[in-house]
């Protein structure tokens, strides 16, 4: 896939010989692929150079601040998923990745809301906290409530 052009003006064009300009497929609904710059800044080559440089840069500072969060308590994969959506403003590979994660947790949700599916994760769920419970009741019935703070030498 052509992703850019080296001189102002032209359009990038996909492999399947369709323009790449950033309007809506009109069979998908989704927006084509290819730079979200103005359109002024897509006709001069250094500022658009820059624009990229600064969209990056502004992507990669979000997604460091969401792998960081990953860990801590935090929202990181929505902050990572934020950092992908200000890449895919200016980068064909970041709208593919996003497009592709989009389609995956369509799916999973889907699949979630089978009613076979939901059906099988309440009976799982009902038998995981049953063992629990059980787990919880033995312990206390044997060594009882202690608090830390109580605990006899």
């Amino acid at each position: 896939m052509n992703t850019g052009s080296n001189e102002p003006g032209e359009a990038a064009v996909a492999s399947d010989g369709s323009e790449v300009d950033g309007t809506t497929d009109g069979a998908t609904g989704e927006r084509g692929l290819g730079s979200r710059a103005p359109e002024f800044v897509r006709a001069r080559r250094m500022l658009h150079l820059s624009w990229q440089v600064g969209v990056f840069t502004v992507g990669l500072a979000v997604v460091v601040v969401g792998i960081v969060l990953l860990p801590l308590p935090g929202p990181g994969w929505v902050i990572i998923f934020a950092g992908m959506a200000i890449w895919a403003t200016e980068f064909v590979w970041a709208q593919l990745v996003l497009r592709w994660t989009k389609r995956k947790v369509t799916e999973a949700a889907q699949k979630a809301l089978d009613p076979k599916v939901r059906r099988r994760n309440i009976t799982l769920t009902t038998i995981g906290l049953v063992v629990v419970a059980g787990g919880v009741g033995i312990y206390l019935s044997r060594f009882g409530v202690v608090m830390p703070w109580k605990i006899e030498e």
